[in-house]
């Protein structure tokens, strides 16, 4: 699995999607504000992925 890097777009649990703004040891910082339905799921700007759990989009 490829890990993320800074500037890219990762896709987690069923669809979310966001870019990447930090990458950890074990996770990833994701700023969620990128998706066009942001407002209609009242989710936090960020989150916190960890490696296993989301696929490189770009």
């Amino acid at each position: 699995m490829k890990k993320a890097e800074v500037g890219n777009i990762i896709e987690f649990r069923e669809g979310l999607r966001g870019v990447v703004e930090k990458v950890n040891e074990n996770s990833v910082i994701v700023d969620l504000t990128i998706m066009d339905n942001y407002r209609d799921l009242e989710l936090e700007q960020k989150t916190v992925v960890n490696h296993k759990n989301y696929k490189v989009i770009q």
